[in-house]
């Protein structure tokens, strides 16, 4: 009898611990998109219309889309345009951050009969995307937002710069001014107010510089791309030395949603000088890769650890770099930086368009700098000399260093180059170029310190600098290594560990690279 009810209580106690779980399925709600980070976190403005499908106006349309258009031309002034994006606050998001309605009224005011629209949608900067994704998901909010900057200033004719390298972007621009030139949204007498406007988009050739507002001008025209010195500037005499705007992707997506909403609105948006939203594309070592929009203010650590789940593999931040090849370094004692023009500045870097690249302990900052200065040397158009000849001298200097051939004066080199580099390089480019290599001697001297005076590189991430060996208690015995080796430096039996042969090793990292057991160091 008493075996029976042990049984029988042991039934009920199972029976008991499957509602038990069962109750605890049923318990497990999906949690709405607000209370996920990632997203809860983001303000959408410039993505609002994420999902629409890009090729049909209707979706477009089903959204609010043209109607800030139609409150333009049927509705005010091109001075009332101006004032409202002047109550807005909104600052150029290429780079700059010069504020869009001054630089609209600049242009309105200037004389002429022919005057220009452009939008620069020539990203180049290395893990940025922003202007694609918008370009390719959401069209027709470049076009609009083209449309409300050509009644203010007064201009008919429009061009988009893409960069070629953007094939589905050309695409769906095309599908978008077709659609609305046959809506009567483009074209002649929009809405039947009279207000003509065409637009085309012009192809560029894939370089960096053209990314520069005079570069970009002289490409459309069918000169080499090429800066010139301002004044004048554009505003005055631009394309064709006729008055021209030009703003880029994310700034004209900004501009329907002020009109529509009204300046106010987007103005009780960020911060006291940097209004609005701002996207960014996170890249680098962080768990979530992607595009996010959040208010101006918004801290790098919100971004990076709250919206981006910080830094995968139990790996420690090391630092963010902002602004792309032109921009800074920003040190994990500034994480807390608000994000906005004047703040990012302070710390040693630049808003840029956006990009952001997280670097975790195992970033060599030396062997970092030197890959921006290759990619800002090899894409100085070489119109002026401190450009030219100073980012090329910066270069070699880093190249020097990162092979352990540094030499105790190289630091004092930099740091005078970098100077004079920035002022007196003709753009944008040369004057910004050396700033990848002063935030990384201001906030990680001793890196450099380690590779010219110790011959070391702390993050071990310099080949030059290092010598492999194989951990045998670490070691799984999976020949991995051996197979993946191209000059058969290790050797390898089964059940046996890998060997490491330093005098055929040409340190190209592809064993650690793919070692399962990190046990290659």
């Amino acid at each position: 009898m008493s075996e029976n009810n042990s049984k029988a209580e042991e039934i009920v106690e199972e029976k008991a611990e499957e509602e038990e779980q069962e109750k605890k399925k049923e318990e497990k709600v999906i949690p709405y998109l607000e209370d996920v980070p990632f997203f809860g976190l983001q303000k959408l403005i410039v993505l609002k219309n994420k999902g629409i499908d890009p090729e049909l106006i209707d979706e477009y349309i089903a959204k609010d889309g043209y109607q800030a258009a139609a409150k333009a031309l049927l509705e005010m002034t091109p001075e009332e345009i101006i004032a409202e994006m002047k109550t807005s606050g909104l600052r150029g998001r290429g780079g700059a951050g010069f504020p869009t309605g001054l630089k609209w009224e600049f242009a309105n005011k200037s004389e002429g009969d022919i005057k220009y629209v452009l939008c620069n949608a020539d990203e180049g900067d290395p893990g940025a995307f922003m202007d694609r994704s918008v370009l390719e998901a959401d069209p027709h909010a470049i076009l609009e937002g083209m449309i409300i900057a050509a009644k203010a200033v007064g201009a008919h004719q429009g061009y988009i710069y893409c960069r070629a390298e953007y094939p589905l972007a050309i695409k769906r621009l095309n599908i978008a001014i077709s659609q609305a030139t046959e809506y009567g949204l483009l074209g002649n007498d929009i809405f039947g107010s009279g207000f003509d406007f065409h637009l085309e988009i012009y192809q560029g050739a894939g370089a960096f510089v053209c990314g520069e507002e005079t570069a970009l001008m002289h490409s459309i025209e069918g000169k080499r791309g090429m800066p010139r010195p301002r004044p004048p500037f554009p505003a005055h005499q631009g394309l064709w030395k006729k008055p021209t705007v030009l703003n880029n992707v994310e700034t004209y997506a900004n501009v329907p949603q002020i009109i529509f909403n009204g300046g106010k609105w987007y103005a009780g948006i960020g911060t006291e000088t940097s209004k609005g939203t701002k996207v960014f594309a996170l890249t680098g070592t962080v768990k979530n890769i992607g595009l996010v929009e959040v208010p101006m203010g918004t801290s790098l650590r919100t971004i990076i650890f709250d919206i981006g789940g910080g830094v995968p593999k139990k790996k420690k931040f090391k630092a963010v770099q902002l602004g792309g090849p032109s921009g800074g370094c920003v040190s994990e004692e500034f994480i807390d930086t608000p994000v906005d023009y004047e703040s990012i500045a302070k710390v040693g870097a630049i808003m840029g368009s956006g990009g952001m690249i997280v670097m975790d302990n195992q970033t060599c900052m030396v062997d970092m700098a030197r890959f921006f200065m290759d990619f800002v040397q090899d894409e100085s158009c070489g119109k002026c000399t401190p450009c030219r000849e100073g980012t090329r001298h910066m270069l070699q200097i880093l190249e020097k260093i990162t092979r352990g051939e540094g030499e105790p004066g190289d630091i004092d080199t930099l740091e005078e180059l970098s100077e004079v580099i920035k002022d007196a390089a003709l753009c944008g480019l040369g004057q910004t170029g050396p700033n990848p290599v002063l935030s990384t001697l201001q906030y990680f001297r001793d890196e450099y310190e380690a590779h010219i005076f110790e011959k070391r590189c702390p993050a071990k991430r310099c080949p030059a600098l290092l010598e492999f060996e194989v951990d045998e208690e670490k070691c799984i015995k999976c020949g991995i290594c051996f197979k993946r080796c191209p000059t058969e430096a290790i050797t390898w039996e089964k059940k046996q560990p890998a060997k490491i042969d330093k005098d055929k090793c040409i340190k190209c990292m592809t064993c650690i690279t793919n070692c399962p057991s990190d046990a290659i160091f």
